[in-house]
């Protein structure tokens, strides 16, 4: 009898603890009015570092064609030839199952736990107190382990919403510079037609002003003009006059 799952940590012979109701009348004739095997649990004659085993490392329970077995842990004390064995069977998992050799890999990890479990129980036959420290140890490595595990997957969670608050926020920030293109693109156009319009009055003052200097120009010439045509007048009108006046001072004496 094989159980379901193959382990790194040595194992005693699997035992039988109750069988399918079709067979459970046979066994209460042979053993007695409660049938059955008795329960490992019940097993007379367990050492106290039986009972460490146990409680460190739980026995496997398994049914199998209606019939319940249980498996409990090894007490044999292990010998240097147990301890090859282990790493050459530790090695030949972990090619075969294809662990990584790197990285974050589950198979790695419960192949070296079960390693680690059976080194527990190599130590714990051959002393208990060093085997209970052991386990103190293991559980704690666990522990922090599955601390650095939950802040690793607190910081990939993290990570992710920050990246959805990045894209939410890229996309906010793209409306955002479309909307100031087009601002700027208006301004510029406004800017254009001002400027336009700018051209349009100085050019406007620019022929204004010239209009007006010409115009002023012109009535410059026209006055002057005007004003030597009355000088003339006013010297034509004063030459007669002296002229007539030297004759008339003549008469006077006669």
């Amino acid at each position: 009898m094989l159980p379901p799952l193959l382990s790194l940590v040595k194992y005693d012979t699997p035992v039988l603890v109750s069988t399918s109701s079709g067979k459970s009348k046979s066994s209460k004739e042979k053993f007695g009015k409660k049938g059955g095997l008795p329960p490992v649990e019940q097993k007379t004659g367990l050492t106290q570092t039986e009972d460490i085993l146990n409680s460190i490392l739980p026995p496997r329970e398994w049914t199998e064609e209606g019939q319940l077995w249980v498996q409990y842990v090894s007490s044999t004390p292990a010998t240097r030839l147990d301890v090859i064995n282990l790493q050459e069977k530790l090695d030949q998992q972990l090619q075969q199952r294809q662990a990584r050799e790197t990285g974050i890999c589950p198979v790695r990890e419960e192949l070296y736990a079960q390693c680690f479990d059976e080194l527990i129980r190599q130590v714990t036959i051959n002393c208990a107190e060093r085997g209970l420290l052991t386990l103190r140890v293991r559980d704690e490595m666990r522990m922090t382990v599955a601390a650095y595990q939950t802040l690793y997957e607190s910081a990939v969670a993290f990570g992710m919403r920050k990246a959805l608050q990045t894209e939410q926020g890229k996309s906010e920030m793209e409306a955002r510079i479309t909307g100031l293109e087009g601002d700027v693109k208006d301004l510029e156009r406004q800017v254009s037609e001002w400027k336009l319009k700018c051209e349009q009055v100085e050019k406007r003052d620019t022929e204004r002003r010239e209009a007006d200097a010409k115009k002023h120009k012109e009535e410059i010439a026209y006055f002057e003009q005007y004003a030597k045509q009355l000088k003339g007048q006013l010297d034509a009108f004063l030459v007669p006059t002296k002229k007539a006046a030297p004759g008339a001072a003549g008469a006077v004496p006669s």
